[in-house]
């Protein structure tokens, strides 16, 4: 399977796991005044950050494979 591949599938839980994180750490700032952003806002977030961060994840995991198609 290639990395584009498993990138494509993932990539669902990604956004939605950047999604979440990008929103907690914005209740985290607003401890020393930032804004909290709304859902909307750390959705569209999640939308571009969970890209790269998904496509590092699918390297990842296709190495692990490869690794493990190398054992006998």
């Amino acid at each position: 399977m290639s990395v584009l591949r498993l990138t494509l599938i993932l990539y669902p839980f990604g956004a939605g796991a950047m999604a979440v994180n990008l929103f907690f750490a914005s209740l985290i700032w607003s401890w020393v005044g930032w804004p909290v952003l709304t859902p909307v806002q750390s959705l569209a977030g999640g939308l571009v950050l969970g890209l790269p961060a998904t496509a590092v994840f699918a390297r990842h995991i296709r190495a692990l494979m490869a690794k493990a198609d190398k054992q006998p």
